[in-house]
């Protein structure tokens, strides 16, 4: 009797004997996608195999929302003990529509003409039929018993001015704004600006110099996310963000994230230092625009991107190739705690090699140790 009474006052004081909590001072999730050969077995074998190397919990795309997936994904995550995120783009849909998506300043839609890449076809965020559809499909998902999050991504424009280290990739070069990138000027996006400013921006020359124009495309993404929010969390759920790094550095100016301002439960910045031509110190600086940018309000998570051939980086011509080597880790996770993230985030963890767990597990360690 004595020991139950024992394990009932420590459980209700919070002893770690009997919390959920972590050990680990720091939080490590990762960003994983389903694959065509990608079964229920490989899932179980996947999830327990990075919760075992340190992971805290997963963002996980099973291809948009289907429930069915996400149900079984969401469930062998709680089984081992991985917090879950259920990883869907929102603007991209390649099947919804024609009316629903972007117009760029030369008048042409994203279902038609596609900047950079044919899978870019992204919808009007200030359409309200797009809209609807995605505040009544994330419902869907916030409705799964053991979806944790729902975490959105591809929440914005098209990217109007591509990171410094794509440029050679797509043989672009990007000092300003270009009419081809530049979304959205459908009829409603300009007669709802008009409206609000008095502005016609079909009749401005340099509509990039326009800051009104630029304060109302970043209004309409922050309108549309926490419209959702306000959906995932009246299901008593939460809702987090993979988003481009800074704000201000390079979030509002390539993709009119002014992310700040959202009212979700944690931010995921892409802090791709090799896609911005930076070197690893480069994650500390934006990690600490990002933390300050919030105020404390919400968790950064700083995204690390693994370079999963790293032998070979020097020769691999796509920076998309790229990424962090096993020994800059332990670098970039001390310069994301440091500047005040909760934790990080691995783009992915299939890429991480065994050297890569090995410097993890260090890296861990000694912030553990603190």
């Amino acid at each position: 009797m004595r020991k139950l009474f024992f394990i009932m006052i420590t459980c209700a004081l919070g002893i770690s004997a009997c919390s959920n909590e972590p050990k680990n001072k720091i939080r490590v999730y990762g960003w994983e996608g389903e694959g065509k050969e990608t079964t229920e077995k490989s899932v179980r074998r996947d999830f327990k195999k990075w919760k075992q190397y340190g992971l805290y919990g997963i963002c996980y795309n099973v291809g948009g929302f289907n429930v069915e997936k996400h149900t079984y994904a969401a469930r062998i995550a709680h089984k081992n003990n991985l917090e879950y995120h259920a990883w869907i783009p929102a603007m991209l849909k390649s099947d919804a529509d024609s009316t629903w998506y972007a117009i760029n300043r030369k008048g042409e839609s994203a279902y038609d003409v596609q900047a950079y890449v044919p899978y870019y076809k992204l919808l009007c965020p200030n359409n309200p039929e797009v809209i609807s559809y995605l505040v009544a499909e994330y419902s869907k998902i916030a409705d799964i018993k053991d979806v944790d999050y729902v975490h959105l991504d591809y929440i914005r424009y098209v990217d109007v001015i591509l990171a410094r280290g794509l440029w050679e990739k797509y043989g672009l070069v990007m000092n300003e704004e270009y009419p081809d990138a530049d979304y959205c000027y459908c009829d409603k996006c300009v007669k709802d600006f008009k409206a609000t400013t008095g502005i016609d921006i079909r009749s401005i020359e340099d509509p990039s110099i326009c800051e009104e124009w630029k304060q109302f495309r970043y209004d309409i993404i922050t309108c549309l996310v926490n419209q959702i929010a306000e959906a995932v969390h009246a299901k008593g759920k939460k809702i987090s963000a993979a988003v481009f790094p800074g704000p201000d550095s390079y979030a509002k100016k390539l993709v009119r994230q002014e992310w700040n301002k959202w009212k979700i439960d944690a931010f995921f910045p892409m802090n791709y230092n090799d896609f911005y031509l930076e070197s690893v110190s480069w994650i500390g600086k934006v990690t600490k625009e990002e933390t300050t940018s919030v105020e404390g309000q919400q968790p950064i998570y700083s995204g690390l991107f693994i370079c999963s051939d790293w032998k070979r980086k020097e020769a691999i011509k796509d920076p998309e190739g790229h990424g962090l080597l096993p020994s800059e880790i332990a670098q970039a996770i001390h310069n994301s705690i440091e500047a005040g993230a909760a934790g990080i985030s691995l783009f992915t963890p299939s890429r991480m090699t065994d050297e890569h767990w090995k410097e993890l597990e260090k890296a861990i360690k000694t912030w553990s140790s603190q």
